[in-house]
């Protein structure tokens, strides 16, 4: 056994032995080694874990706490998280290959700064109010808890895509059974030691890590009220439909194939140094990742070369060294996924600039994948329209404005995008026009203030901000006498 290994599950305010005998094998993507085994849940852990959610939401104080006092439980739990964010940045560049750089910046910082960010609405949120009626009497409108909640997360920013379903659920009022992806449960654990010690009522969360099968059992689960998942577009329309069927309460954070659009009086320095970001942050395993750059014909062999100076530059390599820009893929499966759209990039016949297949240069082990940049790409190419989920970029060539909106439109996907531009309004107009649910200019970010989700197969429903909280609540008309 190793320091990190766990042998249990947090239900109904406590660790809890698994029932079946399966274990989840913890690896780095750096050395390929096992660092820590968790038990596999089963359908019988599910249930538990429901049973223990159920009872928390019908019998227990949590959804009868006024908002104040739930708020100060949270206030609680953040003090606690902003005490541990390296350990737990550590514990997630461990697990799934995160640099670093990025762990310590969005991996455990960013969801802390969330649970603050929705504390601050939470303090606003209008959770009760009387307006006056149509009919001459007043109305009183309450938002009232969901329910009992599933929040599956996926690998890639484990504590970030947790956060923004937890905190908001906890804070309506709900209770939560969370799914973590089996590649990176250890976050979790950490997690719930927080919880219980902010003083989180028994069966108020609930954490079992598990595969997809025993995934679509929670989703599934008839005490279930909501499902608040993040993952790929395949297994949210699968989630959609088992939902459908139920009526059962669902928002979706799914997948994207964003486009940043460089206008030709754009500040190219500035501009590729902030793509090196949008486009590869996480290694290019975000969904928000912009991997479609479009460039003028005009401008087009400029961009390319000063996109593929920047990116044959960004060091390669151990994620846990602070100076690693792009590390290791998540998993093996991962690695032959993204080598297998560069392949097919060429066969389409896409110009490789930089990069393609075999490990990166100086390493022999890892599922590392090289940066890659292709030129001469046209959007109908599968690496221009497909989620490949690593640092593999599609330079695309357009003709003036009107036709690089089109193309940024030319997806199934609307999850985020850019612009970069010397004219403000000029982006601003671009942003106007480009179908996706986040959008910058001359940047891109997030900000837990406003709402964060996509248009078309990126998803249904908003995280953050107070459409965020709302996705959480029920609301319920009183009418009154006068």
């Amino acid at each position: 056994m190793t320091s990190l290994d766990r042998d249990s599950f947090f239900i109904d305010g406590g660790w809890a032995a698994p029932t079946g005998s399966g274990l989840l094998e913890v690896v780095s993507p750096h050395s390929e080694q096992v660092v820590a085994t968790v038990p596999e849940g089963t359908t019988a852990d599910i249930d538990a874990a429901v049973a223990a959610a159920r009872r928390a939401f019908d019998e227990g104080p949590w959804p009868r706490m006024s908002p104040a006092e739930r708020i100060a439980v949270v206030e609680a739990f953040s003090g606690l998280y902003a005490g541990r964010l390296a350990e737990m940045a550590d514990l997630i560049t461990l697990e799934m290959g995160s640099p670093t750089s990025f762990s310590n910046l969005a991996q455990s910082p960013a969801p802390w700064m969330q649970i603050e960010a929705f504390l601050a609405i939470a303090r606003e949120f209008g959770w009760e109010e009387t307006r006056p009626g149509a009919l001459g009497t007043p109305v009183m409108v309450r938002h009232e808890p969901v329910g009992v909640v599933a929040a599956i997360a996926p690998w890639n920013v484990p504590q970030f895509t947790i956060m923004s379903k937890v905190v908001p659920a906890l804070l309506a009022g709900c209770t939560v059974v969370v799914k973590p992806a089996p590649e990176t449960p250890l976050d979790t654990y950490l997690m719930a030691e927080l919880l219980q010690e902010a003083g989180v009522p028994a069966g108020v969360v609930n954490i079992v890590a598990a595969g997809r099968e025993v995934g679509e059992h929670l989703v599934a689960h008839p005490g279930i009220d909501k499902v608040a998942f993040t993952g790929s577009t395949a297994a949210g329309r699968r989630i959609a439909s088992v939902c459908g069927e139920q009526l059962k309460r669902v928002s979706l954070e799914l997948g994207g194939k964003s486009a940043a659009i460089v206008l030709d009086d754009a500040d190219l320095a500035a501009t590729v140094e902030g793509l090196k970001f949008t486009a590869l942050m996480n290694s290019g395993q975000a969904c928000v990742a912009q991997t479609r750059i479009l460039a003028s014909r005009a401008h087009y062999a400029t961009v390319v070369d000063a996109l593929a100076e920047a990116v044959s530059g960004m060091q390669v390599g151990d994620p846990a060294d602070p100076a690693t820009e792009v590390g290791p893929m998540v998993a093996q499966r991962q690695q032959e996924r993204v080598e297998k759209y560069i392949a097919l990039g060429q066969e389409e016949g896409a110009r490789l600039v930089v990069g393609g297949n075999g490990m990166p240069e100086g390493l022999d082990r890892g599922w590392y994948v090289r940066p890659t940049v292709f030129a001469v790409v046209d959007n109908r190419m599968r690496i221009a329209q497909e989620e490949i989920f690593g640092p593999v970029l599609s330079v695309i060539a357009y003709d003036d404005v009107d036709d690089a909106v089109r193309i940024a439109n030319d997806s199934d996907y609307g999850l985020a995008g850019t612009v970069w531009t010397g004219d403000r309004e000029a982006g601003l107009d671009v942003a106007r026009r480009v179908r996706a649910g986040t959008y910058g200019v001359n940047t891109y970010t997030m900000d837990f203030a406003a709402p964060f989700g996509g248009f078309k197969a990126s998803g249904v429903g908003r995280e953050f901000g107070p459409e965020g909280l709302a996705q959480y609540t029920e609301l319920k008309s009183v009418y009154l006498e006068s």
